[in-house]
């Protein structure tokens, strides 16, 4: 069971991509934990996966590319329950071309996946992190990736599929965790007086449907030998947004089984 010995009692969680494979099992943990979570993603109906609204539980759909979107939510969340004591920074899209060669990825894909990646992240910090700022008190947690601090290894993806189709890992995906990681690290200097702790958490590859030749690629270049499961990152997830991080600030937390040693 994840997370079985943090309390999250008296919290409120905000978190973006909340319908996303990470998110679902992230806001479950937070609930158990004893959080409120208020779920933020783009899709209504996918907001419905975790179930209906209640005293611990507030869905609302966002657009965090789009400034007034986020801060109507931020605004619904306030008027509910206050000023968050957690944000975590979650969403992240792919486009329709988003596993294009680099020769010929469009710019307007690249733009795309960049404002949900990085741009989202910093207005959801403007929205909901300058509040905390302002209290006195707050975390922000930025979900980036192993592509962003080191490259792909682009033999893994020889024979790789996932739900039926070739896959890679593209240039917008690094370019834009890798930005999302200099984000966390201005945020924890520019905020850290204020008593606003910004940290990062770094997946490894989670395994969600992906093919056997991309299992054993992958899992041949961990250390631990194996893909990471969705408990593996939301262990790490409610450890940042618990007091029992209190001391940590602008720190990436890397829950990648070893992959990022070699």
């Amino acid at each position: 069971m994840a997370g079985a010995n943090i309390r999250l009692d008296g919290k409120t969680i905000a978190m973006t991509g909340a319908a996303g494979i990470l998110g679902q099992g992230a806001v479950a943990a937070f609930l158990q934990a004893g959080a409120r979570v208020c779920a933020l993603d783009r899709s209504t109906e996918d907001l419905d996966k975790l179930g209906p609204d209640s005293d611990c539980l507030l869905k609302i759909a966002t657009d965090v590319s789009d400034r007034a979107s986020v801060r109507a939510a931020a605004d619904r969340l306030h008027a509910a329950w206050g000023v968050a004591d957690v944000l975590f920074n979650n969403a992240a899209t792919k486009s329709e071309n988003f596993f294009a060669p680099f020769e010929e990825f469009p710019l307007e894909d690249w733009n795309q996946v960049m404002a949900v990646n990085l741009t989202g992240a910093m207005l959801c910090a403007q929205a909901f992190g300058a509040p905390m700022a302002q209290r006195g008190r707050g975390a922000v947690v930025n979900t980036l990736s192993i592509y962003g601090i080191v490259a792909p290894d682009q033999r893994i993806y020889e024979g790789s599929e996932y739900l039926g189709r070739p896959i890679n890992t593209p240039a917008i995906y690094s370019a834009s965790k890798a930005g999302l990681w200099g984000l966390t690290q201005y945020l924890a200097s520019y905020w850290g007086a204020q008593g606003v702790r910004v940290n990062a958490i770094t997946p490894g590859g989670v395994f969600s449907g992906q093919n056997e030749t991309f299992v054993r690629n992958y899992s041949q270049r961990v250390p631990l030998g194996r893909m990471a499961t969705r408990e593996d990152i939301v262990n790490g997830m409610l450890f940042l947004a618990s007091d029992a991080s209190s001391y940590l600030n602008g720190h990436n937390l890397v829950v990648d089984g070893g992959w990022t040693v070699w």
